[in-house]
């Protein structure tokens, strides 16, 4: 079975079946392993110090996270072929977050359909970081759509991207593309678990979670990019409007404070035709945050499908294009 096939397969069961709550998640185990590590290189210290122990359990976690994941799949490969390709299979369909991403904001869009406001805010409160008990419909519907929009990238084609390129790594150890695969994915989860565990600029992990904020907007950066430019194809092959997606995504994918989650959430906006970005609240404090599509309608519940049917077929062109180019070099 060929690389490709196997990646076509794991996004496809990811958006089908999601995360089941009862199989012992790694990123859970990875995470149990971060908040261990905190616990130990932790100390009152100079915000030197504190980033250079920020520093050294980010090297821990992702150090282990390769290591363990190479080694388990290569000795597998000694003694079964066909188990380690499942495994790796397995720990590719886990490392993308598509299918939780589409259930999550599903139930948002169905509180609001039956009118239960406090239903949508807690449903909202399981994607967003930002406060959620004064939101009303239009601000509900912007806060999913802007989380859909931007964990597109870090649920589903950052993973893909990575595990693209692990892949071709695994030549130069002369093993399967899928090992290579698998470990990278896995190992960008790591990355992308720290920083939404460290990656705070509160007082408590600003110095300590610097080094893991910074190389998750590191690897992120080129995924974001060309997420952009998937969902523009996918609004012109979903009879979205693609020309407003490209005008929005060159003019306004700036406007936000990470230097990635804008790019797939300018695409979005225009090829849904509405306003993304303002002003939110953080632990209680307002934070203005520039427009993205400025000008254009409010957000409302019945973009929340549309916005996953964008995100969904712009993963599957992500994928599709990059096996085009595993097929060409592989």
């Amino acid at each position: 079975m060929s690389l490709s096939i196997q990646l076509i397969i794991a996004l496809t069961l990811d958006i089908i079946i999601g995360d089941p709550r009862w199989f012992p998640h790694p990123v859970r185990m990875i995470g149990t392993l971060c908040h261990w590590l905190e616990k130990i290189f932790r100390r009152p210290m100079h915000p030197v110090g504190l980033k250079l122990s920020g520093a050294a359990v980010f090297l821990i976690v992702t150090g282990v996270t390769a290591v363990i994941t190479w080694e388990i799949l290569t000795a597998l490969l000694g003694l079964y072929a066909i188990v380690s390709t499942i495994a790796a299979l397995l720990v590719l369909y886990l490392s993308v977050a598509g299918g939780d991403l589409v259930h999550h904001s599903n139930n948002v869009f169905q509180a609001l359909q039956s009118n239960d406001i406090s239903q949508a805010r807690n449903a909202v409160a399981l994607l967003v970081g930002r406060d959620t008990d004064s939101m009303d419909r239009t601000t509900i519907s912007r806060a999913c759509v802007e989380s859909v929009s931007e964990n597109l990238v870090d649920g589903i084609t950052a993973p893909l991207f990575w595990a693209i390129l692990s892949a071709f790594g695994a030549a130069f150890f002369s093993s399967p593309p899928i090992i290579g695969a698998a470990t990278g994915a896995l190992t960008y989860k790591a990355i992308n678990t720290m920083d939404s565990m460290f990656g705070y600029k509160d007082k408590r992990y600003i110095d300590f979670g610097y080094v893991a904020a910074v190389m998750d907007d590191l690897f992120n950066f080129l995924p974001a990019r060309i997420t952009g430019f998937s969902i523009i194809a996918a609004a012109y092959l979903l009879g979205n409007d693609s020309r407003q997606s490209m005008r929005v995504f060159f003019e306004d994918r700036l406007n936000s404070s990470s230097p990635n989650s804008g790019h797939p959430e300018a695409a979005v906006a225009g090829a849904l035709g509405i306003q993304l970005g303002g002003p939110a609240s953080y632990f209680g404090e307002r934070i203005e945050k520039p427009f993205i599509g400025q000008g254009l309608r409010f957000p409302e519940a019945a973009d929340i499908p549309i916005c996953n049917r964008l995100v969904i077929a712009s993963a599957f062109l992500f994928l599709l294009s990059s096996c085009v180019i595993i097929i060409l070099v592989l």
